[in-house]
C-alpha cells in the first residue's frame, strides 16, 4: 500500500463564485441551527464524476454530443475552459444542465501549434487527470497548472505511465512528481500500459477514456486495443466501473482481464475502438447524467442523524456511481431503507458503530465521520490511505475537526476510528471547523449542526467546487435557515 505523506494545508482561494451571502470573503462563517428529526424529498444536481467524463468522450467525438442533467460547478466549468481554450465548440444552458459539444466533421489536432496551451485547472483532479491522458494521446503541446494545493498532489503514476507510449515529453514540474504537467506529444505508438492504482483511480480512468482517441489519432489500422494494467492495489474500483460505461456509451469498448497477467499486475482493461469515417474514436450522443451519489450522502446522513426520513430521486442501486452504497452502509448502522423506482429512502434509527473497508466508496468517508459522532461505540474506517491525497488530507485534517466537536479520534495508515463521547451527545459541543479549502469538508461538518449546537464552518464557498447550490438546498430540506456571520 502506498505510504501516506503529510499534508500541506490549502490556502490559495477559490476561482468561483457562491451564491452564498459574503461568500468571497475567507472570513464567512456557516451555522447550522439544531432542530428536529429532518423528513424530506430531494434530488442533488448532476454527478461531476459523471459530467467530467463525459465532456472528455464528447470532446473527441464525431458530431454533436447533447449532456443533459450535467452538473454546474468551479470543476466542471474548468473543464469546459480548459477544452475550449485547445479549440472546442462548447454551449451550455438551462443553468449549466445542458452542454452541447460540436466537433467539425474531420478531426484535427493541435500538434503543430507554435506554444503551447496554458490550461488553468484550479484544483480539479478529474479535469487534470483525464485531460493529461487525453492530450498526450492526441497530441499537441499543453501546460497544465493549477493553484497551490494542485501543485502538491501526486500525478507521478500517471505522467510515468504514458511516457512509454508517448511520442514525444511529458513531465510534471513540481517537486514528488506533481504538477504543473508539460506535454509536448505526437500521440501514442501501439503497446500495453502499466499504471500504479493506490494513489488514484482517475489515473486508470482518463488512460482508459485516452485509449480511444489515440487510436483515432494514430496512423494505423482503422481498429485498435490498448491493454492498460493496473499494479498492484486498484482504489475506488466502482469509478472505473463508471468510466467504462461512459466509454460504451460513447462507441468504445471495455473488457476487463484478470488472468494471464504479468507479476504485479492485479487486473488489466483492453480498451477497443474502431475509427469512423471521420477520424474519430468517439461518437457523439445525447447523453443523461445521473444526479450525484456523493452529494446524495449528505441527504442521507441528515436522516441518520436527525432520525428523520429523506428520500433522494433519481438514484437507485442500478445507478452507475457507486457512493450510492453509502446507504448500505447507514443500514449497517441501524437505518432503515426504502428503494423503489423512483429513488431511496433513509429512516434514521438509533445508530451503532461499525467497523467499515470504505476503499469503494471513499469520497463518503467524510459524510459517514460526522454520522458515526452520533452512534453508540466507536467506528472504524478502513481502506481508504489514498484520501490523504485528495483536495486535502481526508484522514489527518478530518481527524483534527471531529476531535474540536469533543470526538475521540484515531488516525491509521488505512483510515481512522472515531469515538463519540462516553456521554454521548452530552460529550459534544460546537466549535468554529476549517474546511482547508476542500467542498466534501465543509458539506459533511455541516451537518453536526443539526443536532449540535455551535458548529461553525468556516469558507462555506468552496462548495463551489461540486455544489454550488449545497447550502441552499439543505435549508430548503430542513426547513429552517441557516445563520451567516463573519
Amino acid at each position: 500500500m502506498h505510504e501516506p505523506q503529510a499534508s500541506v494545508p490549502h490556502t490559495a482561494a477559490s476561482s468561483a463564485n457562491s451564491a452564498n451571502p459574503s461568500s468571497s470573503h475567507g472570513e464567512t462563517l456557516v451555522e447550522v441551527i439544531p432542530g428536529g428529526a429532518v423528513s424530506g424529498t430531494i434530488q442533488p444536481p448532476g454527478s461531476k464524476s459523471l459530467t467530467n467524463r463525459a465532456l472528455i468522450c464528447a470532446a473527441f467525438a464525431s458530431g454533436t454530443s447533447r449532456l443533459t442533467g450535467a452538473l454546474r460547478s468551479e470543476d466542471t466549468e474548468v473543464m469546459i475552459e480548459a477544452l475550449r481554450t485547445i479549440g472546442l465548440d462548447i454551449h451550455v444552458s438551462e443553468g449549466g444542465r445542458s452542454i452541447q459539444v460540436n466537433n467539425s466533421s474531420t478531426r484535427s489536432t493541435s500538434a503543430a501549434q507554435p506554444d503551447p496551451h496554458s490550461l488553468f485547472i484550479a484544483n480539479s483532479g478529474t479535469t487534470i487527470r483525464f485531460l493529461t491522458a487525453a492530450l498526450s494521446a492526441a497530441g499537441g503541446r499543453y501546460k497544465l497548472h493549477g493553484v497551490d494545493r494542485m501543485h502538491e498532489r501526486p500525478i507521478g503514476d500517471l505522467v510515468d505511465a504514458i511516457v512509454p507510449i508517448m511520442n514525444g515529453t511529458i513531465h510534471a514540474e513540481s517537486t514528488n512528481g506533481c504538477p504543473p504537467v508539460v506535454i509536448d506529444s505526437a500521440g501514442w505508438h501501439a503497446g500495453e500500459i502499466n499504471v500504479g492504482g493506490s494513489v488514484s483511480s482517475q489515473y486508470l480512468s482518463g488512460l482508459m477514456m485516452a485509449a480511444p482517441i489515440a487510436a483515432a489519432f494514430a496512423d494505423s489500422d482503422s481498429t485498435r486495443t490498448t491493454r492498460i494494467a493496473v499494479k498492484g492495489e486498484l482504489v475506488s474500483r466502482p469509478y472505473v466501473d463508471m468510466t467504462a460505461k461512459v466509454i460504451e456509451s460513447f462507441g468504445g469498448a471495455v473488457t476487463t482481464v484478470t488472468s494471464g497477467l504479468a507479476a504485479e499486475q492485479t487486473v488489466a482493461f483492453d480498451i477497443s475502438s474502431s475509427v469512423n469515417t471521420d477520424g474519430y474514436g468517439y461518437r457523439g450522443l445525447d447523453y443523461a447524467i445521473e444526479p450525484d451519489a456523493s452529494a446524495a450522502s449528505y441527504f442521507w446522513a441528515a436522516a441518520a442523524i436527525s432520525g428523520g426520513s429523506v428520500t433522494v430521486t433519481g438514484l437507485t442501486r442500478d445507478a452507475m456511481q457507486g457512493d450510492v452504497g453509502f446507504v448500505d452502509v447507514l443500514e449497517k448502522m441501524g437505518c432503515e431503507l426504502h428503494e423503489d423506482a423512483n429513488g431511496i429512502t433513509v429512516t434514521g434509527r438509533p445508530l451503532r458503530g461499525i467497523d467499515i473497508d470504505m476503499n469503494a466508496i471513499s469520497d463518503t468517508v467524510q459524510t459517514l465521520a460526522v454520522v458515526a459522532l452520533f452512534a453508540d461505540g466507536p467506528t472504524r474506517v478502513r481502506g481508504v490511505a489514498h484520501n490523504r491525497f485528495k483536495e486535502t488530507d481526508r484522514i489527518g485534517d478530518l481527524a483534527c475537526e471531529l476531535n474540536k466537536l469533543g470526538a475521540s479520534v484515531t488516525e491509521h495508515e488505512d483510515g481512522l476510528t472515531i469515538t463519540p463521547p462516553a456521554d454521548g451527545i452530552k460529550g459534544l459541543h460546537g466549535a468554529v471547523l476549517e474546511t482547508y479549502h476542500d467542498h466534501r469538508m465543509a458539506m459533511s461538518l455541516s451537518l453536526a449542526g443539526l443536532r449540535i449546537a455551535g458548529v461553525k464552518i468556516k469558507n462555506p464557498s468552496c462548495t463551489a467546487k461540486t455544489y454550488p447550490e449545497y447550502f441552499a438546498d439543505l435549508e430548503k430540506l430542513i426547513g429552517r435557515s441557516h445563520h451567516w456571520s463573519h
